[in-house]
């Protein structure tokens, strides 16, 4: 008799333990009744709060105290030994906020959750920003959002949820995107927090032929749709780009996710807990192209972190973490044979097209017609709608 040998479920979640922190209606009542204080959340405080509560950071069960906090910073690991980017804190300006409260989180006034206060400090925001994001300059972004957004004491404790944020549109949690996505399969995660143009679309098709990919994978287009810079399309415009373009496609190994993240723009830091958040949702392997989640000065223009410099870290860590990197070629568009990687179009003295993102932008605002070579049709139809 032949045994049915059954497909290996997904990755297991980061710790282990892929964390559900939703109330039940029968729970809900006591757990208003014990609220002693009412905090509203911004945009940024959502995200996080929002997977917390599904298992997007799992194993965490709640905002970091402020020992993980320190760990975080300093060592890229918590006080336990577990690996994780940057630190998951939230923030108040409130003198009256002390441990032993329960916090009632809202957002829009949305009832999202309730946070139980296992901790409250000063934190030294220069040192944070050092090791977190490698300078102090304002002219980094997230050196701006801590120093200029964020309250003077960080709060950390664990939270109980209520409801998840009302967006234009919806994010799977893990368990749903788990249940979605084939078993036993390579799922190869894209990030990416702008819309996808045709070189994007070379690229991550191009990942399901790397070599340490199974011929039977699928990618996971999974942006991150919460804040990201300033001058950066807004989330739901964003979202409508990826929905046309995944009806103009229609490619069956793409599967489409939405990511309720704020991004920091840490560079090797955010590559990382972008790997941890895609392992949560069942992810096997992560695409880090060039200068991931990097950024320049706006004063200088240079860059604040190295090319190659989420790669490197990225690639130290994913063995611990059961992923595999997969990274990406810098692509050009060459008249003769379309996308290719800029070192072979440099080498068959090829002829190559660019296209600026302002003067992409430019011509979106003044009707001119965009390429063919350059976006998709549907894109720039949802842009110029938009």
């Amino acid at each position: 008799m032949t045994a049915t040998i059954s497909p290996p479920s997904h990755i297991a979640p980061h710790g282990n333990s892929l964390v559900n922190r939703m109330v039940s209606e029968a729970d809900r009542p006591a757990l208003m009744e014990s609220v002693t204080k009412t905090v509203a959340c911004g945009d940024r405080e959502a995200c996080d709060l929002e997977l917390l509560l599904v298992g997007g950071f799992s194993p965490l069960r709640g905002f970091m105290g402020e020992e993980d906090y320190h760990a975080v910073i300093d060592t890229m690991r918590t006080s336990s030994g577990l690996l994780f980017g940057l630190p998951v804190v939230f923030h108040t300006d409130r003198e009256d906020i002390a441990p032993g409260d329960r916090l009632l989180l809202t957002y829009r006034g949305q009832f999202l959750a309730v946070m139980d206060v296992a901790s409250k400090w000063l934190p030294n925001k220069p040192w944070e920003a050092q090791q977190c994001y490698g300078t102090t300059s304002i002219e980094h972004p997230a050196v701006r959002m801590i120093s200029g957004e964020r309250g003077r004491y960080y709060l950390g404790g664990p939270v109980h949820g209520l409801s998840l944020p009302h967006r234009g549109f919806s994010c799977q949690t893990p368990t749903q995107l788990r249940d979605h996505l084939p078993k036993g399969r390579d799922v190869v995660a894209f990030q990416c927090r702008n819309p996808i143009h045709k070189a994007h679309y070379a690229l991550f098709t191009g990942a399901l032929e790397a070599e340490n990919v199974t011929a039977d994978a699928v990618v996971l287009v999974h942006p991150t749709c919460g804040p990201t810079q300033g001058d950066d399309i807004p989330g739901e415009v964003r979202v409508k780009t990826y929905e046309r373009l995944a009806e103009e496609v229609k490619n069956p190994r793409i599967h489409w996710s939405y990511l309720p993240y704020s991004m920091h723009m840490a560079g090797p830091r955010e590559a990382l807990q972008h790997m941890i958040i895609r392992k949560n949702y069942g992810c096997t392997h992560f695409i880090i192209g060039r200068d991931m989640a990097g950024c320049k000065s706006s004063i200088t223009g240079e860059d604040f972190y190295g090319p190659y410099d989420a790669q490197d870290l990225a690639r130290t860590h994913c063995h611990e973490l059961g992923m595999q990197v997969v990274p990406s070629l810098s692509l050009v568009y060459t008249d003769e044979e379309g996308y290719i990687s800029a070192d072979r179009a440099t080498e068959k003295n090829l002829h190559i097209k660019k296209l600026s993102g302002t003067r992409f932008r430019r011509m979106l605002r003044s009707g001119e017609t965009i390429p063919e070579w350059f976006a998709f049709r549907s894109v720039v139809e949802a842009l110029r709608s938009a």
